[in-house]
């Protein structure tokens, strides 16, 4: 287990934390439902710091961290029952047990425990040795410092090379990135942007992959992603991704409306609502926000309230969306139907 790694993990659970002390019996099982997919998802991410470089998820991930002797047998249980608690969970009527809350709660102390115990014994201090060289006896015995020799150069002049020398090494950095040079991050996702356009799946997912990977606290890549998955009808995976979003950037409007979508596609449609609602409150401009939203009101059952939100939208897929036995976003297309062109978040 590396040290990297490691660290990586912690402050995943660290954005568990929130979700996990809200698992209270007494809130609405929606609410506990949604927390408990959150804090799974935080949970998932900290595995996968720990592994390196794994798509896995669920079960599997569980099983890999547990071969490559990462976690002790009693933590990978008790994440196997959390994983459960979290895939119940996602069930649109399932109403949270006690059991499921203190599965989710010791899942989470045991993992971090675990960290913690590893992480104090890396980096525990080594024994300090006295480094004797230039040093030479006093009359006294006692060892004093052995003047260096000069080397003919000022300190001023050492001074000024030095920053000549930092003002080129950041000339060439900025213009570097700022070209592609070192494969930024932003560059990473705008590539992806552009593959997806295109319609090159497999070249997208690699460079949103690689955007996630240069900055671990973007939403905007686990959007994309989790958008991909819907449109191939990977639900697992668009929730995993939906949910990251969300958790890195909790008010980012774009990212709580991939999450309404998801819930949307799966048939969640009160989950879905409040999510749509965060978005737009948002971003009140947000048209795609508020056409779903009205769809998702239209499906609850409230026709009069779903339409205001539609007007408020405007022509778009989301009046597709509203009208009976169409798919919902992300579920696959009737034949002959026209892919929606994909749109551009706004940051």
């Amino acid at each position: 287990m590396t040290d990297i790694g490691r660290r990586s993990a912690l402050a995943a659970l660290d954005r568990a934390r929130p979700a996990i002390a809200r698992l209270d019996q007494s809130r609405h099982f929606e609410e506990l439902a949604a927390d408990l997919m959150e804090s799974w998802s935080a949970v998932e991410t900290a595995l996968r710091s720990l592994v390196g470089g794994t798509t896995l998820s669920g079960q599997a991930l569980i099983r890999e961290a547990r071969q490559r002797q990462l976690l002790s047998f009693e933590q990978a249980n008790a994440l196997a029952e959390f994983h459960a608690a979290s895939e119940r969970a996602h069930a649109t009527e399932y109403e949270p047990t006690a059991a499921d809350l203190d599965a989710a709660r010791d899942a989470f102390l045991k993992f971090e425990s675990g960290l913690m115990t590893d992480h104090a014994g890396a980096t525990a201090f080594p024994p300090t040795t006295l480094n004797m060289e230039g040093m030479r006896s006093s009359p006294l015995g006692a060892p004093e410092p052995v003047p260096p020799p000069r080397d003919g150069l000022e300190p001023w002049v050492k001074a000024a090379l030095a920053l000549v020398v930092l003002l080129v090494v950041g000339a060439l950095a900025f213009g570097g990135y700022s070209q592609g040079w070192f494969g930024g991050r932003d560059n990473a996702l705008q590539r992806g942007i552009e593959d997806y356009r295109r319609g090159q799946r497999e070249a997208a997912v690699g460079e949103f992959t690689k955007a996630s990977r240069d900055d671990p606290n973007d939403p905007l890549p686990h959007v994309y992603l989790s958008r991909m998955a819907r449109e191939v009808g990977n639900m697992t995976i668009a929730g995993q991704e939906a949910q990251t979003a969300v958790k890195l950037a909790p008010d980012n409007a774009v990212a709580l409306r991939e999450l309404g979508l998801y819930l949307l596609s799966a048939g969640n449609y009160d989950l879905a609502r409040r999510f749509l609602v965060r978005a737009v409150q948002a971003d009140t401009s947000d048209r795609m926000a508020m056409g779903y939203l009205g769809c998702t009101m239209v499906r609850l059952g409230r026709p009069t309230e779903g339409q205001v939100w539609l007007n408020r939208a405007g022509q778009g897929d989301w009046s597709r969306c509203a009208m009976p036995g169409t798919p919902l976003p992300g579920q696959p297309m009737a034949p002959g139907m026209p892919m929606p062109a994909p749109g551009t978040p706004r940051p």
